[in-house]
Formats: C-alpha cells, structure tokens, sequence
C-alpha cells in the first residue's frame, strides 16, 4: 500500500533583510524557481545534529504604564513599524549602565 504524504504546508517566520537578500542570491546562483526551494535545499543540506544554536535567556515581566506611554508605545511601533517589545528593549539598552564603584585600595600596615 502506497503511503500518502501531506502536501507542502506553508510556514511563516521572520528573517533578517541580509538573509532575504542571500536566498534571493541562492536562488538566482543555484537556477532555482522560489524562495521555497532555497529554503528546502538549505534544510536538506543543514547538519542540524552538529548544530550548536546561540539561545539567549529571556524572561517575561510585567510592567505597570501610565496610559500616555502606552500610546506612545503604541504610536511609535506602528510607525517605526515594529513591535512595542522590540521599542522596549531599545529603551532599556538605551540606558547608561552605572559603573561599578572603584574599590578603594587595602590598606598597607607598616612593620615597625
């Protein structure tokens, strides 16, 4: 008996323009139709078993806003065309970091 195989499904994610602009460079280099067959190639080809993924420890809070920043929030993620958490953490890192205050040197006892 003849196994069925599910028709390609569409999945959606965001990539970087410098990525978008190299799978349109693959494409074009490897004479391939779509945008979807670069994508199945690189996976095809990808040691995923060998792979050491960079993950960045993220943590969800939860932050109290007056109502005129939360607008303000929402304004500018629309018109920076962003989202709001993307405007946050850019607030946040914008932020000087305090420096460490200087320790003071030991002080050093004279032998007498």
């Amino acid at each position: 008996m003849a196994t069925r195989s599910a028709p390609p499904a569409p999945v959606t994610f965001d990539l970087p323009l410098d990525l978008l602009a190299k799978i349109e460079t693959c494409r074009q280099h490897l004479g391939l139709g779509s945008a979807s067959e670069v994508i199945r190639t690189a996976l095809e080809r990808f040691d995923f078993a060998a792979c050491r993924p960079v993950v960045t420890p993220h943590r969800q809070i939860s932050v109290r806003l007056s109502a005129d920043q939360r607008a303000t929030l929402k304004r500018f993620a629309r018109l920076k065309e962003v989202s709001v958490g993307e405007l946050l953490r850019l607030a946040v890192d914008d932020l000087p970091t305090p420096r460490p205050k200087a320790r003071k040197p030991a002080r050093k006892t004279s032998r007498r």
